[in-house]
């Protein structure tokens, strides 16, 4: 029998959180190698959709329950086979609202809110795991574009 060597897939999560008076993100520290900060997210597992491994994902990292924005179409797909140095990863990533008390479970070693000021520090200094600093460079100006339209 062949066997074929295929990426594989992960969802990931940009979830906003709102404060009083501020939009926050949630990000997570990583509990498991490749260590860093980074967006909630795993493996895609048989028998889910996307979505419902996203949101599963997102209660087991973070505590929180999520509404998808637009869960028919994630807000990026990143694939490259450089992007995760545990090997070939696909990126599918949407955007959410969060509701609930954050707690960190599963694969987070920590939970927490991090302000658009903080996340944009986090970029400049490359300090997130994965290709994440990309994504919510594109996140950032999604967001400047929305408020510009």
């Amino acid at each position: 029998m062949n066997r074929q060597r295929n990426p594989y897939p992960t969802t990931d999560l940009i979830i906003e959180y709102q404060r009083p008076g501020e939009e926050r993100i949630v990000l997570i520290k990583r509990n498991n190698p490749p260590y860093g900060i980074a967006l909630p997210g795993g493996f895609a597992e048989w028998g889910l959709s996307l979505e419902e491994n996203a949101c599963k994902e997102a209660r087991e990292e973070t505590g929180l329950h999520i509404k998808i924005t637009s869960p028919e179409q994630p807000f990026c797909v990143h694939s490259s086979p450089s992007r995760d140095p545990r090997g070939h990863m696909i990126s599918i990533t949407y955007i959410a609202k969060g509701y609930g008390t954050i707690c960190a479970g599963d694969d987070a070693k920590e939970a927490r809110p991090y302000t658009l000021r903080e996340v944009r520090q986090l970029i400049r200094e490359n300090a997130l795991a994965f290709d994440h600093g990309r994504i919510l460079e594109k996140y950032l100006r999604h967001r400047e574009e929305l408020c510009l339209a």
